[in-house]
């Protein structure tokens, strides 16, 4: 397995709306472009709370995560995103390690770590 972690942030229109979550959201995004370990990211919305979304990023391992999280860019890249971030749950991210996965394009089952 080759340790790639995904990060969820989730964040919230109500207030602000749907149209500033996606701005800051495709904002950032153009910042990360070549950022190294990054794989993608997506914007996903709830289809049962309209308001809710997450951000969904893929990354190589932990530690290009941990590397882009530490550094100096990471704060002001992130932030046209941080005040629409929905601290309701408590924690307004997580970060998962891929422990074990199906493909859709093929029956393989592939274990994590």
């Amino acid at each position: 397995m080759s340790g790639r972690v995904r990060v969820l942030v989730f964040v919230t229109a109500a207030g602000a709306g749907t149209q500033a979550v996606e701005d800051a959201y495709h904002r950032i995004s153009r910042s990360l472009a070549g950022t190294p370990g990054l794989l993608g990211n997506e914007l996903l919305r709830s289809e049962h709370d309209r308001d809710g979304f997450v951000v969904l990023s893929e990354w190589r391992d932990l530690d290009a995560f941990r590397a882009w999280e530490e550094g100096e860019s990471h704060r002001s890249t992130t932030a046209p995103l941080r005040p629409l971030q929905d601290r309701s749950r408590g924690a307004s991210f997580g970060v998962y390690t891929v422990q074990a996965e199906y493909s859709g394009r093929s029956t393989a089952y592939a274990e994590g770590r």
